[in-house]
């Protein structure tokens, strides 16, 4: 009996350090700012890793498309044994042949295709260098989805803040109601009026929870961190920023064109289909040039044996008459340097699209921040009159949920107005040919 006891005092320790160990894995939580942010997304994104895989692939072709004019060295021993009947070099066959020998050696095999090896090596070392603007711009495009979302978890944690400060506020003025309803210094309906905005005020939020969580499991998504962190803004305040000044917003889009890693990357694959093209035009003219050596001992199986060396070398020019009848081949560049090209001036347009678009947005949140701080700031202010008339006895109820509301509303509308326009400077940041 005292085993079983034992046993099961032993089996419920178990049990409930699982249980606190699954609540304290559930409850980790990171705390993050802008900085932060931009730390881990730089580090763990996987978009942004993909990219630098995709960069060191380009660097591996290009350290294959070097090794063009290397030979091929070999070396071993062979036996060559046969019985029965060989034809002589006449054309004579010759019965009950018995013949053998030996090979051991070194040797050395090499093919030097000077059109095809040349262009083709330079333009790996071009897509290579285009990988790395490439690899920039995903990171630019990775980062500032990054920024964004912050921005937005941000704001919902002060909406949701912002909200749980109300919610407060509405639960004491509905005590302080209650009170003055009991010793009948008010009427119930008074009494109802509060408490039903103090319920709908827990319903917004929830309902701004609810939106926080969203934005935190995106946030998570992006940083690709342990799904079950929970994120954590220190900041508790949103302040526009100026990252962009005035002055820096009258740049040019020719100079946006020339600082954009996506079309400096496109730039460099574009020259690097026209080195390709060569190996179709100019690289027809240059031959192919093949050498074969080697160096052994051979002799019967194992003796006698001597010395023995050969040399062979060619010079050849090839002549494709299928690319002199039809040139498919250097048709398909044609058609691909004009895709490249049209895809060029695609993002030209895309980028006049960003910077006239995150530019307007500035302006435009800008005047809404401006606006939506004076109105918030009038809106605290009654709300605090109102407060402090409530205490007084002098309020009637409906107009503290006016206050309230209206504060509320001013409020969110600051914090969303900040949030555009910190997010509208970042966009702008990165069209006009940044890095993050």
């Amino acid at each position: 009996m005292k085993t079983y006891i034992n046993k099961s005092i032993a089996l419920l320790f178990i049990l409930f350090a699982g249980f606190f160990g699954l609540v304290k894995a559930q409850d980790k939580t990171q705390p993050i700012n802008l900085e932060t942010v931009l730390k881990l997304g730089g580090a763990n994104n996987l978009t942004i890793q993909e990219y630098k895989q995709r960069q060191e692939l380009a660097l591996a072709n290009l350290a294959k498309a070097r090794e063009w004019w290397l030979p091929d060295i070999y070396t071993g021993t062979t036996i060559h044994q046969l019985w029965g009947n060989a034809m002589n070099s006449d054309g004579k066959i010759f019965t009950d042949v018995n013949r053998q020998n030996f090979w051991g050696g070194l040797g050395l095999n090499a093919t030097w295709d000077f059109g095809d090896g040349i262009f083709k090596a330079n333009a790996a070392e071009l897509k290579a260098q285009a990988s790395v603007y490439r690899t920039q711009a995903e990171q630019n495009k990775a980062l500032l989805n990054v920024i964004q979302t912050y921005y937005d978890f941000l704001a919902a944690q002060l909406y949701y803040e912002a909200y749980e400060q109300l919610a407060a506020q509405a639960d004491t003025i509905a005590s302080q109601i209650a009170i003055q309803v009991t010793v009948g210094l008010r009427y119930e309906s008074e009494l109802l009026l509060a408490k039903s905005n103090y319920k709908h005020l827990q319903v917004e939020m929830l309902n701004a929870k609810t939106e926080y969580n969203n934005k935190s499991a995106t946030l998570v998504k992006l940083l690709n961190l342990d799904p079950s962190m929970k994120l954590v803004v220190t900041d508790k305040v949103l302040v526009p920023l100026e990252l962009i000044t005035t002055e820096n917003m009258a740049i040019s889009f020719d100079s946006a064109y020339q600082s954009r890693p996506e079309l400096k990357s496109m730039e460099l694959v574009l020259q690097s289909l026209n080195m390709e093209k060569k190996t179709t035009t100019t690289g027809l003219l240059l031959p192919e040039l093949r050498i074969g050596t080697y160096g052994s001992y051979f002799g019967d199986v194992f003796s006698p044996i001597n010395p023995t060396s050969e040399i062979n070398a060619a010079l050849i020019w090839k002549i494709p008459v299928g690319r002199l009848t039809y040139g498919g081949t250097l048709k398909q560049y044609n058609v691909r340097i004009a895709l490249q090209e049209n895809q060029m001036q695609q993002a030209k347009a895309q980028v006049n699209e960003e910077v006239i678009s995150a530019r307007e947005q500035i302006t435009t949140a800008k005047e809404q921040t401006e606006i939506a701080l004076e109105g918030s700031q009038l809106a605290e202010q009654a709300l605090r009159q109102s407060m402090e008339r409530q205490q007084l006895g002098t309020v009637r109820p409906f107009e503290i949920l006016q206050a309230q509301e209206f504060y509320i509303k001013s409020r969110l509308d600051y914090l969303k107005a900040v949030a555009s326009y910190n997010k509208a400077h970042y966009a702008y940041y990165v069209a006009t040919g940044n890095n993050l």
